[in-house]
C-alpha cells in the first residue's frame, strides 16, 4: 500500500466513524515579500486552504503586508519578537526561554503583538508562536494579560487551556529535516507522521479535539516539499471527512474546559 493510500484509509476510518478529521496550516518565519511567499500565497488561494502565517514582528516589513494584500483566509500570528536566540551555549535555541528575566520576555512578547497589529490591522490575530517552538512555562499564565488568546508550539498539547482564556493548538508535521539534511523529510515519513497523529486522535490516544497541524517554512522548502504540500491539499480538500480550519475556529473557543488525560507533549 502506498503512503497516500494509507492516509486515505485513515481518513476513511474517520468517515466510517461519522467523524471529521480537522487540520490546520501554519507557516513560520515570514518577514518580507519573496518569491517563496508569493508561491505560498498562490497555493493557499488555489486550494482554498486557510493559512496561519507566523510573522517575526520586529523585522517584518510593509512589503510583507502589501504582498498579502487581499489574499483570502491569510492570518498573521506573532512569531515571538525578533527571532533571536538568547539561550546560552550548549542549550537549545530559544527567544522566549528562561535564560532571560521574565519581565524582559513579557515586554518583547507584548511589543511583538503591538507591532503586528500596527502592520497588519485586522489580519493580525493574537496567537503567540514562540520561535523554535520553545517558551519558558513561567510566561504562559501572563499571555492573556498581554492580549493573546492562543499559543502554538510543537507536538501534542498537554492541555487545551494552559492558562485561563488561552487556547493551545500545536503543529505536528514539520516538512523539514532540521537535524539531518535540512531538506524535505520525504513523502513517506511526512505521511506516516500525519497518519499517525490522526490515528492517535481517532483512537483516543491523543487529544481528539486538537487539529493536526501542518508546519511549513516557505523560505526553505525545496521542490519535493512544495510538491508534497500541493498534493496533500489536492487529496484532502475534497474528502468529506477532512476540514481545514481557520485560526479563529481553533483559538477563539476559550470557554472550553481542559481535557483530562490529554496526551503529553514531547
Amino acid at each position: 500500500m502506498s503512503s497516500w493510500a494509507a492516509l486515505e484509509r485513515e481518513l476513511d476510518a474517520w468517515q466510517a466513524a461519522g467523524r471529521v478529521a480537522t487540520l490546520w496550516w501554519r507557516d513560520d518565519d515570514a518577514v518580507d515579500a519573496t518569491p517563496a511567499l508569493e508561491r505560498l500565497l498562490a497555493i493557499a488561494g488555489a486550494y482554498r486552504i486557510p493559512l496561519a502565517l507566523a510573522v517575526v514582528p520586529q523585522p517584518a516589513r510593509a512589503s510583507l503586508r502589501d504582498a498579502i494584500g487581499d489574499a483570502p483566509a491569510v492570518t498573521a500570528l506573532a512569531h515571538g519578537y525578533a527571532h533571536v536566540s538568547h539561550a546560552p551555549i550548549g542549550v537549545k535555541s530559544g527567544e522566549l526561554g528562561p535564560a532571560r528575566a521574565l519581565a524582559v520576555n513579557l515586554r518583547e512578547a507584548a511589543l511583538g503583538w503591538q507591532r503586528l497589529q500596527v502592520l497588519f490591522g485586522r489580519r493580525a490575530f493574537p496567537v503567540l508562536v514562540p520561535p523554535w517552538n520553545r517558551i519558558d512555562p513561567a510566561l504562559i499564565p501572563h499571555l492573556p494579560g498581554l492580549g493573546f488568546c492562543g499559543l502554538s508550539a510543537w507536538g501534542a498539547r498537554a492541555e487545551v487551556l494552559p492558562a485561563p482564556g488561552l487556547v493551545q493548538a500545536n503543529a505536528h508535521l514539520d516538512l523539514i529535516d532540521w537535524r539531518g539534511s535540512r531538506g524535505f523529510v520525504g513523502e513517506a515519513d511526512a505521511l506516516d507522521e500525519l497518519a499517525s497523529h490522526l490515528s492517535a486522535r481517532r483512537r483516543g490516544e491523543a487529544d481528539p479535539d486538537e487539529p493536526s497541524g501542518l508546519l511549513t517554512h516557505h523560505l526553505v522548502l525545496d521542490a519535493g516539499a512544495w510538491r508534497f504540500v500541493e498534493t496533500l491539499f489536492s487529496r484532502t480538500r475534497g474528502h468529506s471527512a477532512v476540514r481545514w480550519l481557520d485560526v479563529k475556529e481553533i483559538f477563539l473557543p476559550a470557554q472550553a474546559s481542559p481535557r483530562e488525560g490529554a496526551a503529553a507533549g514531547p
